[in-house]
C-alpha cells in the first residue's frame, strides 16, 4: 500500500510540474498540420495543405501577386520557429514570414509589417513590407552568410522581444535589429507569404510559437 501511495504521489508531482511548465512556457503549435484552424486566407485558390504543410504558389503558373495566409490572433513578444521549403526556377522566387503585421485594406491581399525574408539576395534578411519598403537589416555576406537548402527544408527562427528583433536561419543568427522608431507597432498578426511574379512554391510546417512575458 505504501508503494502504491508513493507512486501516486510521484506521478501527481510530475503532472503538477508539467502543467506549471506548460503554463509558464506558453508554447503552442500554430498549425495543426490538418486544418486552417487559427488561420485565414485564400485557401480556395492560393493555399492548400499537403503532407502536414501549408503550401502556396505554383511551379507551372506565375503567381500573380503577393499572397498571405494569416493568423487570426495577434502576437507581441515571442520566439517563433518553423520549417520552410522554397522552390522554383522562373521569375522572382521569394517568400517570407510576416510578424507584428496587419492586412492592408487596399489591396486586401497585401500585408504591412516586419518580414523574415527568403530568396536569393534576401536570405535571412529583415524586410519592412508595404511600410518603409526596404531591407532593415541583412546578414553580412562574408561574416554570417547562412547556409540555405534551396528546394529542401530549412529552419527559420524569429525572436521578437520589445523593440529588438533577431533572426536565425538554419541555426545561424543573421539579424540583430533594434527598432529606433517608437511609432512602429510592436504587435500584430503572423503571416506566411508567397511572393508574386514568379513560378514559385513555398511550404511551411512545424510552426511553433513561445509567447514571452
Amino acid at each position: 500500500m505504501l508503494f502504491g501511495f508513493r507512486s501516486k504521489l510521484f506521478f501527481a508531482i510530475v503532472l503538477s510540474i508539467g502543467l506549471m511548465s506548460c503554463h509558464t512556457n506558453k508554447t503552442k503549435l500554430l498549425f495543426d498540420g490538418q486544418t486552417y484552424s487559427g488561420w485565414e486566407g485564400d485557401t480556395l485558390n492560393n493555399w492548400r495543405i499537403v503532407n502536414d504543410a501549408i503550401v502556396g504558389g505554383s511551379l507551372t503558373d506565375t503567381v500573380p501577386h503577393n499572397d498571405f495566409v494569416v493568423t487570426t490572433e495577434p502576437y507581441n513578444n515571442f520566439i517563433l520557429k518553423l520549417k520552410f521549403k522554397l522552390e522554383g526556377s522562373e521569375g522572382f522566387i521569394n517568400a517570407g514570414v510576416q510578424f507584428r503585421s496587419q492586412r492592408l485594406k487596399e489591396p486586401a491581399y497585401e500585408m504591412i509589417g516586419y518580414q523574415a525574408d527568403m530568396g536569393d539576395n534576401y536570405w535571412g534578411a529583415l524586410y519592412d513590407e508595404s511600410r518603409r519598403k526596404t531591407v532593415l537589416a541583412a546578414p553580412d555576406s562574408l561574416v554570417n552568410k547562412p547556409t540555405v537548402y534551396f528546394e529542401d527544408w530549412n529552419d527559420y527562427e524569429i525572436h521578437a522581444e520589445g523593440n529588438r528583433i533577431r533572426l536565425f536561419l538554419n541555426g545561424k543568427q543573421t539579424v540583430d535589429y533594434t527598432e529606433p522608431d517608437t511609432t512602429i507597432p510592436q504587435d500584430g498578426k503572423i503571416g506566411l507569404q508567397i511572393h508574386g511574379d514568379g513560378k514559385a512554391r513555398v511550404s511551411y510546417k512545424d510552426i511553433l510559437i513561445q509567447e514571452l512575458d
